[in-house]
């Protein structure tokens, strides 16, 4: 592996900018939000990966508020962001950009509402968007929320266990969510640990090789049927370095590839599930 630097040009962004999101739609990588030192924001970036220029395009409509450590996802053209905080307090809307016009829009949304938090993930199966864990500065959550982007209805999901994380990972292979790291209230780790998406429970593995150090705020996905985690911060140290799962050689790759989400709703007035332990 050789890393190299892209000579780029045009309107960059800041360079000490952080806990921003980027969704790449064709060969355009979108940047939105994030923070530096002084204050947080809520503009708009775009890469062309093919003329490395950066550019800061127009849009309208109602912009969302200033935010860092929220989460973006593309469906049919439209960048939606939920949540994240603003430097001040957590947040729970969601909002939309439709990339054919570069108008924004808040995104009414029903049902069980997550309450607002950063440093969580958001995962797109088809139309669902599934949003696990995160913060609001005080806590750390264990939650599952769905949000079905045809509908705009908002579902928490029954799970018995409890397992708390923000500023980890959570990547799709096949019907499972593959969480990494992250920091569970207490301490950082270096876990992986599944969510089965088909019957909503969480499963262990054992996971063989040197583990990275426990971290959080990493980045990881999925390539060539091996889970790449990069860099991350553990609260003293920040890390450059790549770490490598190989899923098919400990047949971690799940079989199910065609499968259907079933939305099971937790009762509204209860509380999350009992502390996740090793079984």
């Amino acid at each position: 592996m050789h890393w190299t630097r892209a000579k780029v040009h045009g309107q960059i962004p800041p360079k000490e900018l952080r806990a921003q999101t980027v969704n790449l739609v064709g060969e355009s990588v979108y940047v939105f939000g994030g923070c530096d030192a002084k204050s947080c924001y809520n503009t708009l970036y775009v890469f062309d990966a093919e003329t490395l220029t950066w550019s800061n395009p127009l849009s309208t409509g109602e912009r969302p508020c200033r935010r860092r450590a929220h989460t973006t996802c593309v469906y049919n053209n439209h960048i939606y962001i939920f949540g994240g905080g603003d430097g001040v307090q957590a947040l729970n809307d969601t909002f939309q950009l439709d990339l054919a016009t570069m108008h924004w829009s808040e995104v009414k949304t029903t049902g069980q509402i997550p309450m607002s938090r950063g440093y969580h993930t958001s995962n797109l199966i088809k139309s669902q968007l599934i949003v696990y864990g995160g913060s609001d500065g005080h806590e750390c959550f264990s939650d599952v929320h769905v949000l079905d982007l045809d509908t705009k209805e908002w579902t928490k999901i029954d799970i018995s266990k409890a397992l708390p994380r923000l500023s980890h990972t959570s990547t799709q292979v096949g019907s499972y969510l593959f969480v990494v790291g992250g920091h569970d209230g207490s301490r950082y780790s270096c876990d992986v640990v599944m969510l089965n998406l088909v019957t909503w429970s969480w499963e262990t593995r054992k996971v063989y090789g040197i583990p990275p150090a426990g971290r959080g705020y990493h980045a990881s996905l999925l390539y060539d049927s091996r889970l790449f985690m990069f860099g991350g911060y553990d609260g003293q140290m920040v890390f450059d370095d790549i770490h490598i799962l190989d899923l098919s050689t400990c047949a971690y790759l799940p079989q199910i590839t065609d499968f259907q989400i079933i939305l099971r709703r937790a009762d509204p007035t209860s509380e999350d599930g009992e502390d996740f332990g090793d079984s």
